[in-house]
């Protein structure tokens, strides 16, 4: 009798096992395609890929694409998209010009004016579309020919140059020395990322322990010890290059607080589950109570304020704003999402994924532009890339379902 009841039990633990696995492939998959997509441009760049100048850059140049996929993630997941926000990187760039460079506002009510008018074009567009029904692709793809047009009037299809220091250091600053240039390695960017390191271990090992108290299911523990030793890992080597750099950019601390912020936010709250509800089953959400309307209008409005900020970033590096800024910056932000993981018909993603996804593009992006390739064929290659993410993603969804039955 005894044996009769171990096999059961033994093939529910390896059904258990495999079914674990199987959901997590394609995490797993999208950081070993991280992995090999930097040691592929290493080797063709001779080096110069992860070279501490070019990853400096690389997170400086790529900061407002990952700061707008943070927002598109979450609009997609709850099922909508959003084809406006290059377009607001546009216009909001535009608008600080006028204020800063033309008018002399300072610096940071530039800033606070420019990320409320971001609010208002993300309310504007939230409306027709929480309110009025109109579909998002519909309503963002005016809002795509309406703000570029907007951004050419402010601007008189001219460039607007230069912007206040202060405003500049929002792009392309970096945090003060505290080695005062005597050391090898600025010590603040170090410090920095072992606090944080010390908050992702604690914060995973709270998560666990708060999912063990509910009963819920749990992530077997070598898997869960190998995957924030590798996330440690990855943040103190970053670190360590930036360190023998620069340091820090400002840029890269506005990021940073992003993600944790709205990480806590789609994991942990009750807005973050409302996102994922409509995102899963609209109808069912509805029935359970959820404002839908709300939810949506505030998830515009969220990517309003973040498009808004991407166009402050960019401004701020390039020290210009022209009207052709931001210009595919919506295509950049929507292959970074669905590479990250997010499922094209909503209830599936996360901001880390997001932020791999745009790492992602970023590196291809860079790595190309060192090896000196057309923009011709850095468009082909990353569509390549969007569709093998895409279909990977899809089998491995097909292999989990095998899995499971």
């Amino acid at each position: 009798m005894s044996a009769e009841t171990k096999v059961p039990t033994t093939e529910n633990a390896w059904r258990t096992g495999m079914s674990y696995l199987a959901g997590q492939l394609r995490q797993v998959g999208l950081f070993i395609a991280l992995i090999v997509i930097v040691l592929v441009f290493q080797g063709l760049t001779g080096g110069v890929t992860l070279s501490s100048r070019n990853v400096s850059n690389l997170v400086v140049q790529n900061s407002y694409i990952l700061i707008l996929a943070i927002g598109m993630v979450m609009v997609i997941i709850a099922g909508h998209i959003d084809l406006s926000v290059g377009s607001v990187v546009a216009v909001i760039g535009a608008l600080a010009g006028v204020l800063n460079s033309k008018h002399g506002v300072p610096w940071w009510a530039t800033i606070l004016l420019c990320l409320v008018a971001g609010a208002v074009i993300g309310a504007w567009q939230g409306y027709w579309i929480a309110y009025f029904k109109i579909p998002a692709f519909i309503v963002t793809l005016a809002g795509m020919l309406l703000f570029r047009g907007l951004a050419q009037i402010l601007l008189h299809n001219t460039q607007i140059s230069p912007f206040d220091d202060a405003f500049r250091k929002i792009g392309s600053g970096f945090l003060p020395d505290l080695g005062h240039g005597t050391s090898y390695f600025e010590p603040l960017t170090m410090v920095l990322a072992v606090v944080a390191v010390v908050a992702l271990v604690l914060q995973a090992v709270r998560t666990r322990r708060s999912r063990a108290v509910n009963g819920l299911s749990l992530e077997p523990l070598p898997w869960f010890v190998l995957k924030n030793a590798f996330m440690a890992v990855l943040i103190l080597g970053i670190a360590w290059l930036l360190a023998t750099y620069r340091g820090t950019p400002i840029v890269l601390v506005i990021l940073g607080v992003l993600v944790v912020g709205y990480s806590a936010v789609m994991a942990s709250s009750v807005f973050g589950r409302q996102v994922y509800a409509i995102g899963g089953n609209l109808r069912a959400a509805e029935l359970s109570g959820v404002n839908t309307r709300r939810v949506t209008f505030l998830l515009f409005v969220n990517i309003g304020v973040l498009a808004a900020l991407a166009g402050l970033v960019f401004t701020a590096q390039l020290n210009l704003a022209g009207p052709s800024a931001g210009d595919g910056f919506e295509l950049d932000a929507i292959a970074a999402v669905f590479i990250g993981g997010a499922a094209v018909t909503g209830g599936v993603g996360t901001i880390g994924g997001a932020i791999v996804g745009g790492l992602i593009i970023g590196i291809l992006n860079n790595g190309m532009t060192i090896l000196g390739l057309g923009t011709e064929w850095q468009q082909f290659i990353k569509g390549l890339v969007l569709l093998a993410a895409v279909a990977f993603d899809v089998a491995s969804k097909r292999r989990a379902g095998r899995a499971l039955s």
